[in-house]
């Protein structure tokens, strides 16, 4: 028997202020973890390709809840980080474990017009290594084309369903300027200019970037002799860089493009050589169909020849606001709607690399919504 019941029980041995900072440190990594999954993720624009929509030096959140964010596909990774472990060559990650991938309910879906992060699908544009979906290169472009869609790009203006889409504020096209004297430092910092080359030794012809503002200001300035676009291809002209790469089929380029459909969950299409040229790598690499294969122009799953496809999900057409500066879906086609991360949602640093000092940041775009 206890005969000392009236005495208080020996307190707890106290946690060591080393225990203290573990469990901190275990909580916080946990507590990201979980919001960077469910709620946002940091990103920074590190290509000029949405320019001037958004800069090089952008740090934003992207929003998982509004299209409802994915369950991990791959378990078994550092918290944290991406593809490598920070400032290394070492993966991150190891695949013993891939579970099947699903998205929990969201707000939103996504819409033409919205600024979207994803995983881009082709292996060529992960450093040529086939990363599960979830660890794929991010990348951040604008939907132009959404499930069904016919999509077609004429004299550089993307028409969506024979009508013209709204183009983003500040789109920005490759133009010729000629100076008659060169332009200072002054002017290119005033105007916010994006001067990509020189065309001539005498400093007095530039290349450069811009929006139709920036155009007509420049047209304005005495010393400024003409600014016309960029040479490009025309009508009719083929681009071996353009998806989906067949000459005689699609004699397309970056600025006349189309008419393409969009894939659509539950959508049938033909199987014709065509087809093929277009939804191929969709059916045998992105589709979730087993066993699917292309031999000698046919379609084969399972073994079995096939002279119809059903889609299994939906699939989307991005392209970069800096339409003649970005490698997006006019390249290499289709996203699938399993590779999307999220919405593009606001601004919450913006540093120019050019500067230093207090003028390095970019004040006025703290907190901007991304449109």
């Amino acid at each position: 028997m206890n005969w000392k019941f009236w005495q208080k029980k020996e307190e707890k041995k106290k946690k060591t202020k080393a225990r203290e900072w573990l469990d901190a440190i275990v909580f916080a990594v946990i507590a990201a973890t979980l919001i960077r999954w469910i709620f946002m993720e940091a990103f920074t624009i590190p290509t000029p390709s949405m320019e001037k929509s958004l800069l090089v030096g952008d740090f934003l959140f992207v929003s998982k809840f509004h299209y409802g964010t994915r369950t991990p596909a791959t378990p078994l990774q550092m918290p944290l980080t991406h593809q490598k472990i920070w400032g290394t060559d070492i993966p991150s990650y190891v695949d013993w474990i891939q579970l099947p991938q699903y998205r929990l309910p969201g707000i939103s879906h996504v819409k033409r017009g919205d600024v979207v992060v994803f995983n881009v699908p082709p292996i060529s544009l992960n450093d040529g290594i086939d990363y599960p979906v979830d660890l794929k290169t991010n990348y951040i472009k604008r939907c132009v084309g959404v499930p069904g869609d016919v999509l077609k790009v004429e004299d550089k203006q993307v028409i969506v369903n024979g009508t013209p889409m709204d183009n983003p504020e500040e789109m920005q096209y490759d133009y010729l300027v000629y100076s008659k004297n060169g332009i200072s430092n002054r002017i290119i910092d005033q105007y916010n200019l994006d001067v990509v080359g020189y065309e001539n030794n005498e400093g007095t012809l530039y290349k450069m970037f811009l929006t139709s503002d920036q155009v007509e200001e420049l047209k304005k300035l005495s010393f400024i002799i003409d600014v016309k676009e960029y040479p490009h291809y025309g009508e009719g002209d083929w681009d071996p860089q353009i998806f989906p790469k067949n000459k005689e089929l699609f004699p397309w380029n970056g600025d006349w493009y189309g008419p393409l459909t969009i894939p659509a969950e539950g959508a049938t299409i033909d199987i014709n050589e065509k087809n093929l040229f277009i939804y191929g790598d969709v059916i045998t690499l992105y589709d979730h169909t087993e066993n699917a294969e292309i031999k000698d122009g046919k379609l084969f799953i399972d073994g079995k020849e096939v002279n119809q496809y059903t889609f299994n999900q939906d699939y989307y057409f991005m392209m970069g606001d800096n339409r003649h500066n970005s490698l997006d879906s006019r390249y290499w086609g289709f996203v699938p709607a399993d590779h999307i991360v999220g919405k593009g949602f606001f601004i919450w640093l913006s540093l120019n690399a050019n500067k230093s000092g207090f003028s390095k940041v970019r004040w006025e775009r703290f907190f901007n919504l991304i449109r």
